[in-house]
């Protein structure tokens, strides 16, 4: 559970993914989703399509790739690429991939890192997304992406930028820790 500031005081709805179950109980709200890995764009989706109004924090650069790719899975792809290219090879298909099936992200509050999917998640412990449709709805606008939060009051949100926004609820997709390094690891060993 992340500490901000008011979020203890703020009045609507706060649970933590682990908690969430489906978005039927937040329809007509809106929800803020605090974090935007896998979990948090999933989510996302989840609370549109049950008719609630979400808004995702994305603080800082993130990798988002399509789910599949020529009908396998990406990881799939990559596992099998990684069999005989180096990492930094896969990770500008990788890239070219995403761009081709996804467009640009940056437009709508994505931002890529300077580092490919796999290095990145290799060096930083941070899962690319997966795109599951998602995109589709922050790109309509039905999804809106904003930047860091500075603190919680009343039944509001203030934003880094100075922008107010009224929430009703709160969902925390934050404080994952993943496994993939250790098994990717190995892999990068062999090349």
């Amino acid at each position: 559970m992340p500490e901000i500031e008011g979020l203890k005081e703020f009045k609507g709805d706060v649970i933590h993914a682990c908690e969430y179950k489906c978005g039927e109980r937040f329809k007509g709200k809106k929800v803020l989703v605090v974090g935007c890995g896998n979990s948090g764009m999933e989510l996302s989706l989840d609370l549109f399509n049950h008719s609630a109004s979400p808004s995702i924090v994305v603080r800082s650069s993130v990798h988002v790739l399509p789910r599949e790719v020529f009908g396998k899975s990406t990881f799939e792809l990559a596992t099998l690429m990684l069999q005989w290219l180096p990492l930094w090879v896969v990770d500008r298909v990788l890239l070219v991939l995403a761009w081709l099936v996804l467009g640009n992200t940056e437009k709508f509050g994505l931002k890529r890192p300077l580092e490919g999917p796999l290095s990145w998640k290799n060096r930083k412990g941070k899962t690319p997304v997966l795109d599951i449709g998602t995109l589709e709805k922050i790109k309509s606008g039905d999804i809106k992406v904003v930047p860091a939060i500075k603190r919680f009051e009343n039944g509001c949100v203030e934003l880094v930028n100075g922008e107010k926004q009224d929430v009703d609820a709160v969902v925390l997709a934050t404080g994952y820790r993943s496994n993939v390094p250790s098994w990717l690891q190995v892999r990068i060993c062999f090349h």
